[in-house]
């Protein structure tokens, strides 16, 4: 597997210049769902490690059965 493919690889040993811009990314949202999902992960490449910019993004999942929106409303919960 190559090394910007994985999930788990090591941001600082990443080369920005091989990855994906994730600003250049234009999903056709005329599409069905699963097709635009298809579409992002073709243009993106590596959805778990992409560049916005000068900064190198990755992304991870926790192993829970609480979903990110529980996550995002216990956050505005603490904020409002």
């Amino acid at each position: 597997m190559d090394a910007y493919t994985a999930s788990d690889i090591d941001i600082r040993a990443v080369d920005p210049a091989a990855l994906v811009d994730i600003r250049d990314v234009k999903v056709n949202t005329a599409l069905p769902k699963r097709e635009r999902i298809l579409d992002f992960i073709r243009q993106i490449g590596n959805p778990y490690c992409y560049r916005h910019g000068k900064y190198v993004v990755r992304v991870s999942f926790a192993d829970t059965d609480i979903s990110l929106e529980d996550r995002l409303e216990a956050y505005i919960r603490t904020k409002g």
